[in-house]
């Protein structure tokens, strides 16, 4: 088989293939045996029609035609083989020559990888949030976790912001009942906004047993938009109480026997989330920083299938949540055109981020060992709430092996500039990102620096180890941007 490539832009290329008609005999055999099994001739049975016969009744260029097209798939992909082409998408095929016992050509135009080398990755500095805990940040996780133990108890008194009021909720369009705009027994938090524009001026200050009627807009449904008389009625008023943050509440809501050494569990447990974070930023950091010292050609088509991808992701993420891509741009504030440029830019960054990677894998001839495609599987079907072995044979069943893949190596090749990275907080104190790489890794281990109040208290036992599993699931944050 002989191969020609013209290069037709630095993303596009032509190959040119030419094939000895003797290398299709295998194909010729499959075609004249599939074809056996659907003729009909008396005397023969199915599959049993020899070849003149069917050359005969069926004609030789339905055998050729089926032989050509069995045969494509494979010519083409050795081609692209032979030539080292790392080719995207679908080819545009056309045959160009097809003469019986003779000889069989073919063109291919696809789109490809550009091609370009990543040099000076180990000069790379970026700047990252600070790590430090701030007693405000504490009391605000201290009050979070109040929040989740507060009773409500019967308010003899109208309702008032923060008050929750148990509720009924009716609306009609035009005098006409809106069945999917009511609900009875819903339990309300005055002031949260939360629901229909309006309805909490109207509780504070209703009783139970209390009903208003007023005019709004209703907010999803089929009526979504439309103006609605609503009314509401209140079945009930409850005062949110909280408990008191000391010895008694750390023992209800944690671990610890004190209120103090629940503190000292906080601050490391933000910590470990903050330093976390920090490398997060760090990769989106570092990878951004590589973009920008690369300037390569991008095939569109890539880049629209990308956008098409994720288009589509964000319509199945609406449906779930039965909200309307106009109600979604209306909450982000902006018009489908500043959405849809957004996109676009986004999926560039995306197609040129993992083309970089791709390459990066390549020069520093990274591999993926069983074990990481194991450990990927087990780490996503956790997150997706599935068996490992369900989610290992859905990727092997539908073909997503090879992307599995690609994402392990670039995950590698990305961990590989963030360890060439001189990364530093804002206070200009720097970052140890190799440690925090093996702490996500998994390698408990490995000392990490913790800020000086958490060192004490680990010393003086008051501290105890936590957070290790929140910190893993906060340490990929931001490899989105090496998908394509």
């Amino acid at each position: 088989m002989k191969t020609d490539v013209e290069e037709l832009s630095p993303t596009r290329v032509k190959l040119t293939v030419e094939v000895p008609f003797d290398e299709l005999k295998p194909n010729l055999d499959k075609a004249y045996k599939e074809i056996s099994k659907q003729v009909r001739l008396k005397g023969f049975r199915p599959g049993k029609v020899p070849a003149a016969l069917i050359d005969q009744y069926v004609g030789r260029g339905a055998v050729l035609q089926e032989a050509v097209n069995d045969a494509l798939p494979s010519l083409y992909g050795r081609a692209v083989e032979e030539t080292e082409l790392f080719a995207l998408g679908q080819p545009e095929v056309e045959i160009t020559e097809l003469e019986d016992n003779e000889q069989f050509a073919f063109t291919a135009e696809v789109d490809i990888r550009p091609k370009f080398e990543v040099a000076d990755y180990d000069e790379l500095e970026v700047t990252v949030d600070s790590a430090e805990v701030t007693d405000e940040e504490i009391e605000e996780t201290l009050s979070n976790l109040r929040e989740r133990f507060a009773t409500l108890t019967n308010a003899d008194r109208p309702a008032e912001e923060g008050d929750f009021a148990s509720i009924d909720l009716a609306a009609k369009v035009n005098g006409e009942d809106v069945e999917d705009a009511r609900t009875s027994g819903y339990s309300y938090e005055v002031g949260s906004g939360t629901s229909v524009e309006g309805l909490d001026d109207q509780l504070v200050g209703m009783n139970a047993g209390d009903s208003k009627t007023f005019t709004t807009s209703l907010v999803g449904g089929e009526h979504e938009g439309d103006e609605a008389e609503v009314t509401v009625t209140v079945h009930s008023v409850k005062i949110k109480e909280l408990p008191e943050l000391d010895d008694e509440f750390a023992q209800l809501g944690s671990e610890f026997d004190t209120i103090e050494e629940l503190r000292a569990d906080v601050r490391k447990r933000l910590g470990d989330q903050k330093r976390a974070q920090q490398l997060g930023q760090a990769r989106d950091k570092a990878l951004e920083a590589l973009m920008e010292k690369i300037d390569i050609p991008l095939p569109e088509s890539v880049i629209e299938s990308e956008v098409q991808r994720r288009n589509e992701q964000l319509d199945q993420q609406l449906q779930m949540y039965g909200m309307s891509r106009e109600k979604y741009l209306q909450d982000q504030e902006k018009t489908a055109e500043e959405y849809d440029a957004e996109l676009k830019d986004d999926a560039r960054d995306a197609v040129k981020g993992g083309f970089i990677l791709d390459q990066l894998a390549l020069q520093e001839q990274l591999t993926v060992e069983n074990e990481e495609l194991t450990e990927y599987v087990v780490s996503n079907a956790l997150q997706m709430g599935v068996q490992p072995d369900v989610l290992a044979q859905h990727l092997t069943e539908n073909g997503q092996i090879p992307a599995v893949v690609s994402e392990v190596l670039r995950t590698k090749a990305l961990n590989l500039v963030v360890e060439h990275v001189k990364a530093t907080d804002e206070s200009g104190d720097e970052v140890d990102l190799a440690a925090l790489q093996r702490r996500a890794g998994g390698e408990d281990d490995i000392e990490v620096i913790e800020d000086t109040e958490a060192q004490e208290a680990e010393e003086t036992g008051e501290a105890r180890e936590a957070g290790d599993d929140k910190a893993d699931e906060t340490g990929e944050v931001g490899e989105h941007k090496a998908d394509a």
